[in-house]
């Protein structure tokens, strides 16, 4: 069967692809944060209940991991770009209507739409990026911008949250979506056409499997908050989403057993469990412990966003085709394991906090995340066929969100404690192990 990909690429036309697509995944990965720190202030205006509020965040995580499979399938249907901007549309959509929310429901839905739109436009801006960028250097420089923007974006969005919930609204935390989506959306008009494919590997029933095995565990967890994780129902979605999303994995045994994607993908969804935990410890111990303000307490981060920036442009942007892509893994994952470390030394008499402590755990956790980003990035859909480069994206993106579930689970069960620190630490150290070992198992056919 032919397989019709995107238009011929040259001169510098297809370089608008990357700051298209880097604005897109910025509002992808801070919408993901942005609403925590907002959350106090819209649950007092909409008079959310305290069981309830928890969907404010929840629905997006949901939608937009449960439905990423089924986006990368309709990304390659539709053709990348023209998925990329229905995406783009849909989410500028949905932000206006959470903005203009005054019932908690309104609000819960336009944050389940988002997530909706938002798994349409990630995979298929990922894999814009990987058709777009097949050369050498070029490619590294590519992704390491790319990645750089997911880096940062998660603590752009506490510390953009913070800033707009003390200084404009709450609402101003949807709102700030419109502007940078229309101005992305416009920018597709200079991105080279991406055509339908067709002869992709995942059909719906699969696509459907890791559907229902992402939401089965990620509800699973958000509902171990209230319920406990000895609930019946707890387990029952646990276990449920376990076997789904092993069945998913031996349906796409050819597409992700692949030694180095295959190593990518279980790098990022770890370092994403680790990392979101961190995220989560420094949002309350800020606040709680040391009496920070919401604004200033985000405004932290920016060290941690600036070590994420330096790590994917000055250190896996450069060592692109210089060294190995396993080693910027891995050496990513240890020096934010490190990072982790430091936290776990505080106690309650620790003085200077904030120098000795927070400021090195946040450079080292910062550069770990930057030199993991575009080596992953770039390996989930190197090699891929071109059929295939949705759901590469798809499940990429996936594993980046399931990950970050599991992380403020963890969290959220084990509390702003030195037990949840070690737990994260353990987490990323198992990490670097199991990458190493997986690229220490051949090479691929």
């Amino acid at each position: 069967m032919e397989i019709r990909t995107a238009e011929p690429l040259g001169g510098t036309r297809r370089w608008w692809t990357l700051p298209v697509v880097s604005a897109a995944q910025l509002l992808v990965v801070l919408d993901g944060t942005i609403v925590n720190i907002a959350l106090p202030s819209a649950q007092q205006a909409l008079g959310m209940s305290d069981g309830s509020r928890h969907w404010a965040i929840t629905a997006y995580a949901l939608a937009f991991g449960g439905l990423l499979l089924v986006g990368g399938r309709i990304s390659g249907a539709l053709g990348h770009r023209r998925a990329f901007a229905l995406g783009l549309t849909g989410f500028a959509a949905a932000s206006a209507l959470g903005g203009m929310a005054e019932v908690p429901g309104t609000l819960f839905a336009a944050r389940a739409l988002q997530g909706v739109f938002a798994a349409l436009l990630a995979p298929a801006g990922l894999a814009l990026l990987a058709e777009t960028f097949t050369e050498g250097r070029e490619r590294g420089r590519a992704f390491g911008v790319f990645a750089a923007v997911g880096a940062a974006g998660s603590a752009v969005g506490l510390i953009a949250g913070g800033l707009l919930t003390e200084y404009a609204s709450w609402r101003w935390c949807l709102y700030i979506n419109i502007p940078v989506a229309l101005l992305a959306l416009l920018g597709t008009v200079f991105v080279p056409r991406s055509l339908p494919v067709r002869g992709g590997r995942l059909d719906l029933t699969t696509a459907l499997l890791g559907t229902g095995g992402f939401t089965g565990v990620v509800y699973g967890c958000a509902e171990a908050e209230s319920r406990g994780w000895g609930s019946p129902v707890v387990l029952g979605l646990l276990a449920g989403g376990v076997v789904l999303l092993v069945a998913f994995v031996l349906a796409q045994r050819r597409l992700l057993w692949h030694r180095e994607r295959g190593g990518a993908f279980l790098a990022i969804t770890l370092m994403f469990l680790g990392m979101f935990g961190f995220f989560l410890f420094m949002t309350y111990y800020t606040q709680t412990v040391l009496g920070y303000s919401p604004v200033r307490a985000g405004l932290t981060l920016i060290v941690n966003a600036l070590a994420a920036l330096a790590g994917s442009t000055f250190i896996a942007g450069r060592l692109h085709g210089r060294v190995r892509p396993a080693l910027l893994i891995q050496g990513g994952l240890l020096a934010a394991a490190a990072g982790m470390f430091v936290l776990t030394r505080l106690t309650p008499d620790s003085t200077d906090i904030l120098p000795l402590y927070l400021v090195p755990a946040m450079v080292l956790t910062g550069l770990g995340l930057g030199c993991v980003l575009p080596p992953t990035a770039m390996l989930a859909t190197a090699g891929a066929a071109p059929a295939d480069l949705g759901a590469a994206s798809a499940t990429y993106h996936a594993g980046q969100q399931l990950g970050a579930a599991l992380g403020t689970a963890l969290l959220n069960t084990l509390g702003i404690s030195a037990g949840a620190l070690t737990a994260c630490l353990g987490v990323l150290l198992l990490a670097a192990l199991l990458h190493l070992f997986v690229n220490l198992e051949g090479r691929p056919a």
